[in-house]
Parts: C-alpha cells; sequence; structure tokens
C-alpha cells in the first residue's frame, strides 16, 4: 500500500548525505549531490568516458518520488485542457474522460475503416507466451489503433489532438545516436512516441521534405505549410499498416517525445482482457511501484554499498531482477565544458562508448531521458515509460525534471484498459511544450546551422533578441538527469550589440537550472561588482554580466499538483544569463598559466574577505581575456557561491566537481554537510587545480588517455577520491608526463607539503584542545589564517620561479 496521502520515496539505499532530524544541528553547509549531477555537469573536464554513467543515474532513480496513477492522470489531462495552467486539476476530468473512453475500450467506436474492436484482438496476441521483443507489434497495433478512435471523443474543457504534432506509437529496438561534444552515445529504446512526419522520414518510401525537421522547426524565411487533415489521416493509417511496426533507421534523439521500455521474460502467457470494460476505482497492482534493481557488478557502483532503508511487506517495490537489460548501451557525454579538456582532437571521429550494459531497467529508461534533455535546450520535463510483465501486465509513467524524479504508480494496461486509454487521450492533445519542450527557444535553421531563437521584452531594453548557435563546436551541454543542467551557447543579439558597442570577442548565454532558494547568481554578481569598484585585485577580474531573465515557473508546481511531500524541497528555476566571452585556463601553460591562476587567487580571496564565497573552484571556472598584451585572469560561475550574511546553508544539494574539492570535503562527515565551507578549502582547490592543468595537459593540449594522471579521480566516488588524492600528496611521486626539474611538477610539489604540514599543524592544535579535528575550525576562520595559508605558497621556491622566469623557460 502507498502511504495515505497516495505519495512518498521510494525504499531504497540511504543516500550518504540523507539527513535526520537529529543530524540537523551538525549541518554546516550545503550536502553534495550523490547522483548524476556530480559528474555529468563535468565529464568534458574530467575527460569520464562517459557510457560509464549509469551507476551515477542509478543514484539518481533511487532517489525517484512516488505519486499515485490517477494523481498522475489528473496532471496530463489539465495539461492537455483548455485550463492547464490552473492551480489543481479538475477533480471530475479524470473521471468524465474514463466515461468517455469506455466505447472505445469496449470495440464500439471507428474511425473510417479502423475499429475499436481490434484493440483488443492485438491484446489478446500480446498475452500469448512468447519473449519479449514478439510483443512489440501487438502493443504497437493496440496503442495506433485506439489513437486513431480516440481522435474523435470530445470531453468538456478538453482540446483537439495537435495536427502539428501528430503522435503515433513506433517500434525502434534499432540504435540511435546523438553526438555530444568529441563522443558519440548509442542507445536502444523499445518503442517510442513521436510526431508522424518524424516516423515516416525514417522509412526513405515515404520520405518527404518534412526529413529531418522538428516540429516547429523552420528555416530562414519558411512559411507555414497547411496539410489537408484527410490527407494527413490517410498518410498515418498507411504508415500504421505499413511501417509503424518495422524496425526505423536514424531516428533523431530531438523527436523524441518518449520512449517505452519492455522488460518480459519468455512466459507461459499472460491474464486475456476481460469481455468488457467498465469504469472502477484504481486497484493497486504487484508490484505497485518500481524498485531498482542493483547492478550485478557492484564494484562498479560509485559508491560503497549502503544499508537499505526499512519497508513494510505490503508496500515491497519490485526488484526487476532478471529483468535487467542486456542490450549494448553506449554513453553519450558532455557537458560543462568551459574548459578544452574534450577536445583531445576535433579532426577525430567522435568515439563511441560501450559500457553502459546489463543495468535495471529503470536506469535504462533514464539513460533515455539523459539523451532525450540533451538533444534539445532548456526542456521543462519528460515522460517516459515502462511495462513488465509480472503475473499481468503492468506499466509505470516516469516524469523527469531538473529537480528529480517521478514515478506513479502501476496500472495494468489489459485489465485496466480504460486508464491506459485516458493516458493515450492526454498524450494525443499535447502540443509540443505539453510534452515540456521550452517554447521560448524557438528552433530554427540559419545558413544550414541549427539554431534556437529566443526573444522577450525587456523594460529597458524594449525587445531582446539572442540567436543561440546550438550546433557550434564550442556550445558546453549537459549530459544526465537532475541539478543545474548548465548549457553554454555562443549568442548574437542585435538589442546586446547595439548596448555594448565595444565587445569585439563575442558573447555567451548561460541557460541553467538554479535552486530557487539560492541567492540567484545575477544578485550575487552585483555583490560582486560592488566590491570590483574598491578591490583591485576584483576588478576586471569577474564576469561581465551584460543581460539576464529568470523563467517563472519552477519546478515545484508539478510536484504540488501530484501531491508529492516537500514539493519545494530543492525546487528549481531556468535562468538565462548572457556573458562576455573569455578563454579556458587549460589553454595556457608556463608562466601565462601561472599568472593567470594566481590573479584569479588574489581575485577569489578579496571577495571572500567582502563576504563573497565562491565554493566551487574548478579549471572550468578560470578564465581570461587580453588586454593591452597582458593576460587578465577571471573567477567565473557564481551560481554556488553564497553570501556571508546568509544564515544556514541554502539550497538542498551541492554539485562541486569532486577531483577539485578539499579533501576534508570528500569525507563521508563532509559529503553529509557536517564540515563548514572555509576559505582554505577553496584555496586548497585552486592547488588541485594548478595540479591538473599542469600534468594532464601539454603545451594548452590534453594528453591523451594512458599518458595523463589523475584520470581515476574522476571516476571515483568522492570517498575515494580523497583518498587518492592522499595517497598522491604523499607520495609526490613524479608523474611520467613531468621532467626532472620541471617548475611546474617542483611548484606542485612544494605545495603537497605545505598541504600535509598544515594537517599536522591542525592534528597536533586538536589533540592539545581535546576536541576533534574537525571541530577545531567549524565555525570561523581569521582573515590572518587564510593570509597565512597563502603566504605560505607564495614563500615556496617554486612559487618565486613561476613569478620570475629565467630565460630559457
Amino acid at each position: 500500500m502507498s502511504p495515505a496521502s497516495g505519495t512518498g520515496t521510494l525504499s531504497t539505499p540511504v543516500r550518504a548525505n540523507a539527513q535526520t532530524h537529529d543530524a540537523d544541528s551538525k549541518i554546516k553547509t550545503t550536502p553534495s549531490s550523490r547522483g548524476a549531477t556530480v559528474i555529468s555537469d563535468n565529464i568534458g573536464v574530467l575527460g569520464v568516458k562517459v557510457s560509464g554513467l549509469s551507476p551515477w543515474i542509478q543514484r539518481d532513480i533511487e532517489q525517484a518520488k512516488q505519486c499515485e496513477a490517477d494523481a498522475m492522470l489528473r496532471a496530463l489531462l489539465q495539461l492537455a485542457s483548455f485550463t492547464p495552467e490552473a492551480m489543481q486539476p479538475d477533480s471530475d476530468l479524470l473521471q468524465k474522460c474514463l466515461e468517455a473512453v469506455l466505447p472505445v475500450c469496449n470495440g464500439q467506436v471507428s474511425a473510417g475503416d479502423i475499429s475499436s474492436s481490434e484493440i483488443k484482438a492485438a491484446l489478446h496476441d500480446y498475452v500469448n507466451p512468447g519473449g519479449e521483443s514478439e510483443f512489440y507489434g501487438p502493443f504497437t497495433d493496440a496503442t495506433n489503433i485506439a489513437l486513431a478512435c480516440l481522435a474523435d471523443i470530445k470531453v468538456d474543457g478538453m482540446r483537439d489532438p495537435a495536427p502539428a504534432v501528430d503522435m503515433i506509437c513506433q517500434r525502434n529496438d534499432m540504435p540511435m545516436y546523438q553526438t555530444h561534444q568529441t563522443e558519440k552515445s548509442m542507445r536502444k529504446p523499445d518503442l517510442v512516441l513521436l510526431p508522424l512526419n518524424t516516423a515516416c522520414s525514417a522509412f526513405p518510401a515515404v520520405t518527404d521534405d518534412q526529413e529531418g525537421k522538428q516540429p516547429g522547426e523552420k528555416k530562414d524565411n519558411e512559411k507555414d505549410t497547411v496539410i489537408d487533415d484527410e490527407e494527413r489521416k490517410e498518410r498515418r493509417k498507411a504508415h500504421m499498416h505499413t511501417n509503424a511496426k518495422k524496425k526505423p533507421k536514424n531516428l533523431p534523439w530531438k523527436d523524441i517525445l518518449a520512449c517505452l521500455e519492455f522488460k518480459r521474460k519468455k512466459t507461459k502467457g499472460l491474464t486475456p482482457p476481460p469481455s468488457s470494460y467498465t469504469t472502477t476505482d484504481y486497484v493497486p497492482t504487484k508490484p505497485e511501484y518500481l524498485r531498482v534493481a542493483h547492478r550485478k557488478a557492484e564494484a562498479s557502483t560509485p559508491d560503497p554499498p549502503q544499508t537499505s532503508a526499512p519497508q513494510s511487506s505490503s508496500d515491497t517495490a519490485f526488484q526487476s531482477s532478471g529483468l535487467t537489460t542486456t542490450k549494448a548501451s553506449l554513453g553519450g557525454s558532455s557537458s560543462k565544458r568551459k574548459a578544452a579538456e574534450t577536445l583531445e582532437s576535433v579532426s577525430k571521429r567522435p568515439k563511441i562508448n560501450s559500457d553502459d550494459t546489463d543495468v535495471d531497467v529503470a536506469v535504462q529508461t533514464g539513460l533515455y531521458a539523459a539523451e532525450m534533455f540533451a538533444s534539445n535546450l532548456g526542456v521543462n520535463y519528460l515522460l517516459n515509460i515502462i511495462v513488465v510483465a509480472c503475473s499481468d501486465d503492468v506499466m509505470w509513467i516516469w516524469y523527469y525534471d531538473r529537480q528529480g524524479i517521478i514515478q506513479c504508480s502501476g496500472i495494468n494496461f489489459i485489465q485496466d484498459l480504460p486508464r491506459f486509454m485516458v493516458l493515450l487521450y492526454a498524450l494525443q492533445r499535447f502540443e509540443l511544450h505539453d510534452w515540456g519542450r521550452n517554447k521560448d527557444f524557438l528552433p530554427i535553421q540559419v545558413e544550414g546551422k541549427k539554431c534556437h531563437k529566443f526573444e522577450i521584452k525587456d523594460k529597458d531594453l524594449g525587445t531582446v533578441d539572442l540567436l543561440l548557435d546550438t550546433s557550434h563546436k564550442e556550445r558546453v551541454t549537459h549530459y544526465g538527469l537532475q541539478g543545474r543542467a548548465t548549457n553554454v551557447v555562443p549568442v548574437t543579439s542585435k538589442a546586446l550589440a547595439k548596448k555594448y558597442p565595444d565587445i569585439k570577442e563575442g558573447m555567451v548565454a548561460k541557460i541553467f537550472w538554479g535552486e530557487a532558494s539560492r541567492t540567484s547568481e545575477a544578485k550575487i554578481l552585483e555583490k560582486v561588482e560592488e566590491i570590483a569598484k574598491v578591490e583591485e585585485h576584483v576588478k576586471g577580474h569577474i564576469p561581465e554580466l551584460l543581460w539576464h531573465h529568470t523563467f517563472t515557473k519552477p519546478t515545484s508546481a508539478m510536484r504540488k499538483t501530484l501531491g508529492v511531500p516537500e514539493p519545494t524541497t530543492g525546487s528549481r528555476v531556468l535562468y538565462i544569463l548572457v556573458f562576455r566571452k573569455f578563454r579556458p585556463i587549460t589553454e595556457l601553460h608556463g608562466q601565462q598559466l601561472f599568472d593567470v591562476w594566481h590573479q584569479c587567487i588574489e581575485c577569489h580571496m578579496a571577495l571572500w574577505k567582502k563576504g563573497v564565497h565562491h565554493r566551487d573552484v574548478s579549471p572550468p571556472n578560470l578564465m581570461w581575456y587580453e588586454k593591452d598584451g597582458k593576460l587578465i585572469g577571471v573567477l567565473n560561475d557564481y551560481d554556488l557561491s553564497s553570501l556571508a550574511d546568509e544564515l544556514g546553508p541554502r539550497g538542498n544539494e551541492r554539485t562541486g566537481t569532486v577531483p577539485f574539492m578539499a579533501r576534508d570535503l570528500l569525507t563521508e562527515e563532509g559529503q553529509r554537510g557536517e564540515v563548514k565551507h572555509l576559505y582554505r578549502h577553496d584555496l586548497e582547490s585552486f592547488i588541485w587545480c594548478f595540479a591538473w592543468i599542469s600534468l594532464r595537459y601539454k603545451e594548452g593540449v590534453l594528453r591523451p588517455r594512458g599518458s595523463r594522471p589523475f584520470d581515476e579521480w574522476a571516476t571515483s566516488d568522492a570517498v575515494a577520491c580523497g583518498e587518492k588524492k592522499l595517497t598522491f600528496q604523499t607520495d609526490k611521486k613524479r608523474p611520467a608526463c613531468t621532467q626532472i626539474g620541471d617548475p611546474g611538477w617542483q611548484f606542485i610539489r612544494e605545495c603537497l607539503f605545505v598541504l600535509a604540514r598544515r594537517q599536522l599543524l591542525r592534528s597536533e592544535e586538536a589533540k592539545e584542545s581535546e576536541l576533534e579535528e574537525a571541530e577545531l575550525t567549524q565555525e570561523s576562520e581569521l582573515q590572518s589564517d587564510m593570509d597565512e595559508f597563502l603566504n605560505s605558497l607564495k614563500r615556496t621556491k617554486g612559487w618565486a620561479k613561476l613569478s620570475n622566469p629565467s630565460p630559457e623557460q
């Protein structure tokens, strides 16, 4: 049984950062995320083989919330109604729709020569014994026949079907590819829901001039084409009968509306459909909710095994043991590539990764969602469906957005056919934005390039126009399910070019989902700009925010509609900020690298002393530009920063970049938020950044895999990474990629000595004061302590040598 409210959280292994009421008083800073956001925002920087993301995706799936099936159906019907923005769904709408679809379920409706009685015939074929792939055809038939017969059903308050989308069910079971910077992913969804135009384009015999176009996508000066309704219906019927059950070629992820993934062993057959259907109350399925089965290779999971939370026997979620996918499922990359590290070789063909095999069906479907998120800009949410054969056939609707994941309770789509018909009835009436596509970003083609157009009224500038070059090689994309999902896209704007005529380097738009409870990056930058007026170390060393906009609809809105507990916890809103374009620090080496790095440190300290705590020091956030022949360092990216006068930690989960975090923050205590984030932690991050760039790059070019150190730091969980850092710090063994006498390596060794010495001093001080070491510096840090730490680095021989290099260097 579900909790009384009908909602809850899956009983899955407890997260390391899960808090109890007793632990609340120990929280000193925002706990760290353990899901895909830990790594997916930084795949490009870390050099991770993205095919190994499934353990992190699994972490996100395990944190999924639950809602009742009827609550999900009400919410979807509301989206397809004439009042989609209503705060609460019409409580009678579901019942009205259930009654309206009954004639379809009972074979009493025809659409031309298509009779709804064929639905039951297809379901009888579906329940017969056989292997999984043998059921794709009957399910596809039942769905498409139902869509044809549901099209003319009228319900008061509901819209007509959306002809611009014209959703159809298509068998896939074929590789689908997508390029993420320099890597290519491959996935194989079983069935997909997609627009009819896209489905037809996958079969050459019926290809027309709509091929390769996303619904709503226009070329320059292209006029709308009106397709006769009867012609569209005939085209649809022809596709249903000829190609809907065939395997297509090269379906594009950008057009996929939803994926349907099946898991079914060979069986003796399932319970056949009843002779007739009536409207009934929801009957809980067995199981009522899907639970993620752990990977067989436990060693590959990112965190140590954890204890499962208690779970009542009446609410035991389904362990899909034996139903994990064995299809070759290959990873896609990419993410926050502000550094050039993803560009191992622009001339090389993208690599296809193939390690995400033998994963749970919910994780597999989550990987499809990650592909769908990555293929479009500013996606608000997604839907997918999982179908698992138990004693009967049960489907679960999964809802994904950047706040997290929600699965509804199961629907037995054979015995409870009316609820399946209501689901199709709602989805058939979805416009693209009802599927979660962001209607503010209009896909267009400019000079053969795929771009997005964004226009909005601004009180100061009038209409602000942005042309986002989403096909540009320097675009930074995100690969994952939840979190900030940062995209950085080259942009042009007539309005902003007029306001800022002196900007010659170009502009970039940063699009991301920030936590609503955090101080926005734009607000923090206002404080930073005020500090820059009086601090020389800050002036000219911070990003130049040209324009910004906050979208008003938070992710919590759907959770309130569904009745999910604590709907506002971790709620996110979409931001778009436009900045002057800078260059990544990873392009630099030698004295130039050191000089820019040093400038960023001085800027960071000045801001910290004035109450702006950056808290996310990593190579992507260290940038530069040239002025009067000198390279100027820029401390970038303040969306995880905090202000000193804020009370307590802000936000729900922190998504720092593990390889660059201080070792104190990589402990279990640190990951739970029980270690206060101090200045010394950020300065230690600067040291790890310098080591990372100096040892993994050669003259600004990333070394190939196998000849660069630290790859394992990027693929380890936080605690394991901290242990690897300690080993490196203790051994101080010169990496094979460096030469004897290399000044960069000499400086890194001295920095490691400084870290070890300061750690020893804190340990000794803790013993003398009879305090735990972690307690010693939890609450405060004197500015003199901050100065002394930085001065201890400046006193090293390596600092002096890099600051004043000899001519031969």
